[in-house]
């Protein structure tokens, strides 16, 4: 089937619409990811994108999307940490929620706490292995620390999963240049 077609047929059966509480296990997300690959157009892409972030962000509860909310806010205003002391609460309440891991690992990039943060991204990448914004903060994190080796091997990583990410894709190619005039 063309990916316009599955995806309007994703539409049609309502598999694109939020429900109450999904994440990681969330039975829509293989439709999601197969458009995703499958498609050569960037705005498809894009509402598939949006729309598998919605499922990876949508809670198992009012206390979970409060420290969630609290997190996101502390850590976008600078305060990590409070957003750390948010976000360790959060994955205490929902160990087996992806995106509070994520979201960990994210301001514990954001601090320098590299070591900190690749280990959250791992435990993130056990409970959705096709978590691409998580990968593709594994390559961020490796090319903050040097190691241009491991951050292309994650960023080609994360652009098997979601290879729609021009910025990861950019960055990836400037690393292989590199590495490939260092062999010359």
């Amino acid at each position: 089937m063309k990916p316009l077609k599955a995806f309007a047929l994703l539409l049609a059966c309502g598999l694109a619409s939020a429900a109450a509480f999904a994440d990681q296990k969330d039975p829509r997300l293989d439709a999601l990811f197969q458009i995703l690959q499958q498609t050569d157009n960037r705005q498809q892409a894009q509402v598939v994108q949006t729309a598998i972030w919605g499922i990876w962000f949508e809670v198992p509860s009012a206390s979970t999307s409060m420290l969630l909310k609290q997190g996101q806010a502390a850590m976008s205003g600078g305060d990590y940490p409070s957003a750390l002391q948010t976000f360790d609460a959060l994955v205490e309440l929902e160990p087996d929620f992806a995106e509070a891991w994520n979201r960990r690992a994210t301001l514990h990039y954001l601090m320098g706490n590299y070591t900190a943060s690749i280990s959250d991204v791992e435990r993130t990448l056990r409970l959705e292995p096709r978590h691409f914004g998580a990968m593709s903060g594994l390559g961020l994190i490796y090319d903050a620390m040097g190691d241009e080796e491991a951050a292309l091997v994650a960023f080609q990583e994360a652009l098997k999963m979601n290879p729609h990410m021009p910025a990861i894709q950019a960055r990836a190619a400037e690393i292989e240049q590199t590495l490939k005039s260092r062999d010359i």
